[in-house]
């Protein structure tokens, strides 16, 4: 099986935070390399927990993603923008 998702990455501080929004999953690294080899490791580590507890499809499926054969793909937005509200 296929996991295809996108991943967000931050510098906050000194460190990096990369983040996979659909999963809300995250992890950091002293640089962008180690920041996307760390949250590849905790999302592996996600889904060997949903795996585990048999919730991994319904997991998936409420985060977004699409099943096609076997692969899971994250949905794809048409369009994306920043929003600005005053408060």
């Amino acid at each position: 099986m296929e996991l295809s998702m996108r991943i967000e990455i931050f510098k906050e501080n000194d460190v990096y935070v990369a983040l996979s929004p659909e999963l809300n999953v995250s992890s950091f690294g002293d640089t962008i390399e180690d920041a996307k080899k760390s949250v590849k490791e905790a999302i592996e580590a996600f889904v060997e927990e949903c795996e585990k507890m048999g919730t991994l499809e319904e997991v998936l499926e409420e985060s977004g993603f699409l099943k096609i054969n076997n692969s899971w793909k994250s949905r794809m937005p048409v369009a994306e923008e920043n929003l600005a509200l005053a408060i």
